[in-house]
């Protein structure tokens, strides 16, 4: 049984996952954030948290490029969006926001290290060995030209919605409050519109199946939490905008 063999049998795997995660959220909100509660076992500080959880993605992906066989300059276009992604997600992010003391569950911490190292591993174990060299002609592509704009938009649209987040605790403390700049005044959460659209982008520039699956998952994991948020937001301020959707403006 070789190494492919065992790599497609976890992409299968890992995209059937995917499907029962989907469902599954919209029932029950990952215990961290405004939905935190008791009964998930010990808590560490979230800034510790997202440094710890984000930091294996793009120390893998690096690692898969090394050792790869596919170096040639296309390959490390990949490395660099996707380090762009993570370096912001594992220290940039996390030291810019609040710190909030003992809050974040160790138990969804290691969920989220497994989910890391799987797609970090999946999405740089194809495209630096499996696949079929990406020439330089790639980087030319429609395909990738697009996909490569959307992530790029994506990215912007995911940072400078944590800004105004992030602005809103700096000003209010550790009190919620209503976002209404930028795309909040028409979703409640273009963080994680932001985030599916890079994602979504880099499946069409990679035009790769763990591209997709990694794609399919960040839907699977941020749609029904964008729905969980509006739903909270609607509860805790009766004034909150009821025209306003939860991740997709004037559809969902």
């Amino acid at each position: 049984m070789n190494e492919l063999y065992i790599f497609n049998i976890i992409l299968i795997i890992w995209a059937c996952a995917a499907a029962g995660v989907f469902t599954a959220l919209f029932f029950v909100s990952a215990p961290y954030g405004r939905f935190r509660k008791q009964g998930w076992g010990a808590l560490i500080g979230s800034r510790l948290a997202w440094i710890i959880m984000e930091t294996p993605s793009p120390l893998i992906m690096l690692l898969m490029f090394l050792t790869g066989s596919n170096g040639n300059i296309t390959a490390l276009v990949f490395l660099l969006m996707w380090e762009a992604h993570y370096i912001h997600r594992a220290f940039i992010f996390p030291l810019r926001r609040s710190n909030s003391p003992s809050n974040f569950p160790v138990l969804i911490l290691a969920f989220g290290i497994f989910f890391n190292i799987v797609n970090a591993y999946t999405n740089g174990r194809y495209l630096f060995r499996f696949a079929p060299e990406y020439h330089v002609s790639w980087l030319f592509d429609p395909r990738f030209i697009a996909g490569s704009i959307l992530f790029a938009a994506g990215m912007i649209i995911n940072i400078s919605s944590d800004s105004i987040l992030i602005g809103l605790r700096k000003h209010g403390g550790s009190t919620y409050k209503i976002p209404d700049k930028g795309l909040f005044k028409l979703v409640s959460c273009p963080n994680y519109l932001g985030e599916i659209m890079e994602w979504c982008g880099w499946a069409l520039a990679a035009w790769s199946m763990p591209g997709l699956v990694f794609a399919l998952w960040t839907i699977a994991n941020l749609a029904p939490r964008a729905y969980s948020n509006r739903l909270w937001y609607k509860k805790v301020f009766p004034d909150y905008p009821p025209e306003r959707k939860a991740l997709i403006p004037f559809i969902f």
